[in-house]
């Protein structure tokens, strides 16, 4: 597991020896390979490498970290190797593990995508995909379960689901619809009736010590961890241009209605909107992707689901598979380039996906970092 990197001190009071960003990079590499399991699967693979084998940083910082990135749209278990690799290594250290996360995923979805649309009508690849469909489907109830199992502690809160599986499905009513009303039912109610929609901390379990770590407890502040207006500043303004120079691209090269611009519109607006996971989100990105632009149908989104399942990476990564598939299928390029579309379409999804991720730890992350001795 550790060969690429020295041996910790066995002596629990003595921290690690400084790591260099070759030996971070190459663990965010490795990371990326084997993060298997989903947000929880994953979570737990760092905590044990990173707070329990290697001791780069505390049970509490680890937790604290985690926190703020459960808080925000998006994969947390990429925010949390981004918020970690800044903290180790400034934002270059944070864009690094960030990007290694996703990027053998995409690689991975890419080719099996080709393979899944050019090759899916042969019997051996339609048998490999119907004998995983069941699997995939009772993997989403049991994630489904397991997130309403802890998160509805009540019969009002069971209600406000129960209405919004309705709305979804038997309504189309469009998913931001639901979200806000579930969010001003829940704000409402917790003036009204508190005891009823009262949070609990998701990690307040004991904290135990693993021995002292390079980012311990009470390690001083680094510097590039203090919260600075001009450095805020800039953050936004460069994520700004990051976003808006290939969106401007598209729109001024392709046009507004290109599947392209819009891929790059719907996955921003989907980034947004990913608060409590991929399993949350994949409503929203069905009723886009499959009922409104029409870019797959559904038996490929439930596929695509499968192999977002069964490789590394966030299983929000199932975008990459849409926008492989909708750029493909609809010729965004000539006929004699679809795996060009495809792969340009997997890229751009993935981009507009995952870059709000990187702006909310980079920007956010000093302010967190303010707080971590004090709540």
């Amino acid at each position: 597991m550790n060969s690429n990197l020295p041996p910790v001190d066995d002596e629990p009071g003595v921290p690690p020896p400084h790591v260099s960003f070759r030996e971070a990079f190459l663990f965010w590499l490795k990371l990326g390979f084997i993060s298997f399991g989903g947000p929880a699967g994953q979570i737990s693979i760092m905590h044990q490498e990173l707070v329990e084998n290697r001791r780069w940083i505390s049970e509490q910082r680890f937790l604290h970290a985690l926190n703020y990135c459960m808080v925000l749209p998006g994969p947390e278990a990429q925010q949390l190797a981004t918020y970690i690799g800044w903290l180790m290594h400034r934002t270059w250290g944070g864009v690094v593990a960030g990007t290694l996360f996703v990027l053998p995923s995409l690689f991975i979805l890419i080719v099996l995508s080709w393979i899944y649309v050019a090759y899916g009508h042969l019997s051996v690849v339609a048998g490999l995909f119907y004998g995983i469909k069941p699997a995939i489907t009772a993997i989403v109830v049991q994630a489904a379960h397991r997130i309403g199992s802890r998160a509805l502690r009540n019969r009002t809160q069971w209600a406000i689901a129960a209405a919004a599986f309705v709305a979804i499905f038997a309504l189309n009513v469009p998913f931001p619809v639901i979200v806000l009303s579930a969010a001003m039912m829940g704000y409402v109610g917790g003036r009204l009736y508190p005891d009823h929609f009262g949070q609990g901390n998701a990690h307040d379990a004991s904290r135990k010590s693993y021995g002292a770590a390079i980012i311990d407890d009470h390690t001083p502040a680094a510097p590039h961890t203090v919260f600075k207006w001009s450095r805020l500043t800039l953050i936004i303004i460069a994520g700004v241009f990051l976003w808006a120079t290939p969106m401007a691209m598209l729109y001024l090269s392709l046009g507004w209605m290109h599947p392209f611009t819009q891929m790059g519109w719907f996955f921003t607006k989907a980034a947004l909107l990913t608060f409590g996971g991929a399993y949350a989100v994949l409503p929203y990105i069905y009723q886009g992707a499959v009922g409104h632009y029409q870019w797959l149908t559904p038996t490929q989104m439930i596929d695509g689901l499968a192999l977002g399942e069964t490789t590394p990476g966030p299983l929000i990564m199932v975008v990459a598979f849409v926008g492989f598939v909708g750029g493909y299928v609809n010729m965004a390029y000539s006929p004699d380039q679809l795996f060009l579309a495809g792969a340009v379409a997997a890229v751009l999804a993935t981009w507009f996906t995952f870059l709000p991720s990187f702006l909310f730890i980079l920007a956010g992350g000093p302010f967190i970092e303010t707080t971590h001795n004090n709540i």
